[in-house]
């Protein structure tokens, strides 16, 4: 793989020579035969710990779902009987809250047997009266899902419960036979197993076919416990569980969409100030002095030609300012050379060392590319102002369809993404663009932000 490396070093402070620690380093890795990162995942319980745990599953889905089948038929039939009077109301309502009641019961052991996301959902409510009250549960769709697994859920539970109880009692019966052989009855009219297939019946003949057996059960024992809980889950968690994902998702999306507004706004008014205490006040002074450049014209002109030098270095500054705050609106280069040469100007600017390392297509969409700019960029003038860090490391990398970027420092440490600091901005900004960020920043260091975001490119 071809590496390209941009080097730029720090501000020298006219001391001495330069040390080569302080040299910011940028190397661009071409996006060709690129394999993500794995990912680390819980570990995983042994097999005969798995085992137990799904039968245990299987072992209490059974009876709840036997339970729940007549108590919400039950309250289900007098409140459907009633519902032309208002009375049916408030039974069917409380047929729901029992079907919710099952349906909690059911994701928490889901949950606890799979370590698999079992998300609640919202369900609605009002604070208004009673029939109010009913009438909302009546209308959420979630409560209906829940009753009717609560009447059909048995259906799964049973045929889960038969299968496994019927393996383990082949395995365990299988690899015990020498044990408990001796009360089977043993008579002419008695054919056994082994026989039927067509082989000897005598004793060793059967200790061998029984044993092999129940090391065939027992080996398979995990898998099929394992199929067996997922039989019963699968559908518990598309009644239970499917709408919550749903709604999730709707809802991250809008606080996406919020932090986004919000973010933009605050940059407006971060804008605005920065405006009217910098180039405002310049051009107001730029005015005067113009002024009073006109009125020294006709009795002073060395006076007033001073007086017009100041004035067009006032012009330089104000100028020099108002290109400062662009590139917190849409820095040009970002359109023009694109992420990288945008980056590259950043650590140039940066008063901390920056080793900077990309890995990614180069062109990727304009909301992504923006909003890595000024994570990157904000991230850089923070960890400059508080972190009192050595040196910066930067990394921009796809991985399969999400652009992965990381700034870690060796500073001080504790930095929060808590209301009221700096940080808030960057996961607002994030977010934004329905990503996800994480921040590691112990007191004393080192600090790690990591940020996701979803990539199409």
């Amino acid at each position: 793989m071809n590496t390209a490396e941009f080097v730029h070093a720090a501000p020298d402070d006219g001391w001495g020579p330069i040390d080569p620690r302080t040299l910011s380093t940028v190397t661009v890795h071409p996006q060709a035969g690129h394999e993500s990162l794995g990912t680390q995942q819980r570990p995983r319980p042994g097999l005969v710990r798995r085992t137990l745990r799904d039968t245990g599953y299987v072992l209490a889905v059974f009876p709840l779902a036997l339970v729940a089948v007549p108590v919400i038929w039950a309250f289900f039939g007098v409140g459907l009987g009633l519902s032309f009077i208002v009375v049916g109301l408030p039974v069917l309502a409380f047929c729901a809250y029992i079907g919710r009641a099952f349906a909690v019961t059911r994701r928490r052991l889901i949950r606890a047997t799979l370590n698999q996301h079992a998300p609640s959902p919202v369900y609605h409510r009002s604070e208004r009266g009673p029939l109010r009250r009913a009438l909302t549960t009546l209308v959420d769709p979630q409560s209906w899902l829940d009753i009717v697994h609560a009447m059909f859920g048995f259906i799964t539970a049973t045929i889960s419960f038969s299968v496994l109880a019927a393996w383990w009692t082949a395995a365990l019966s299988g690899i015990t036979w020498i044990l408990w052989s001796w009360s089977l009855p043993d008579g002419e009219g008695n054919t056994s197993l082994p026989e039927l297939m067509g082989l000897s019946g005598d004793y060793l003949t059967q200790l061998a076919f029984y044993t092999a057996l129940g090391v065939l059960f027992l080996l398979t024992l995990p898998f099929v416990a394992r199929a067996t809980v997922w039989l019963d889950a699968g559908p518990a968690l598309l009644l239970l569980s499917g709408r919550a994902a749903l709604q999730q998702e709707i809802q991250y999306q809008v606080q996406g969409k919020e932090a986004a507004r919000i973010a933009e706004s605050g940059s407006l008014r971060r804008l605005e100030r920065d405006i009217h205490d910098g180039p405002q006040q310049r051009l107001v002074r730029l005015g005067m002095d113009l002024g009073r450049a006109k009125r020294q014209l006709g009795t002073d002109p060395e006076r007033a030609r001073q007086t017009i030098d100041e004035a067009i270095a006032q012009t330089r500054d104000t100028l020099d300012e108002l290109r400062s705050l662009s590139r917190g609106i849409a820095p040009p280069v970002l359109a023009d050379r694109g992420l990288q040469a945008a980056l590259e100007e950043v650590i140039a600017r940066s008063a901390v060392p920056v080793h900077l390392t990309i890995d990614a297509p180069p062109k990727l969409p304009d909301h992504v590319e923006t909003a890595v700019y000024f994570v990157i960029s904000e991230a850089l003038t923070n960890i400059a102002k508080h972190a009192r860090a050595d040196y910066v490391v930067v990394t921009v990398e796809m991985l399969d369809r999400t652009l992965r970027l990381s700034v870690s420092d060796n500073g001080l440490g504790g930095a929060t993404l808590a209301k009221g600091h700096g940080l808030v901005g960057l996961s607002d900004r994030i977010r934004g663009v329905d990503g996800i960020m994480n921040l590691s920043s112990p007191i004393g260091g080192p600090t790690e932000l990591v940020a996701e975001i979803p990539c199409a490119s």
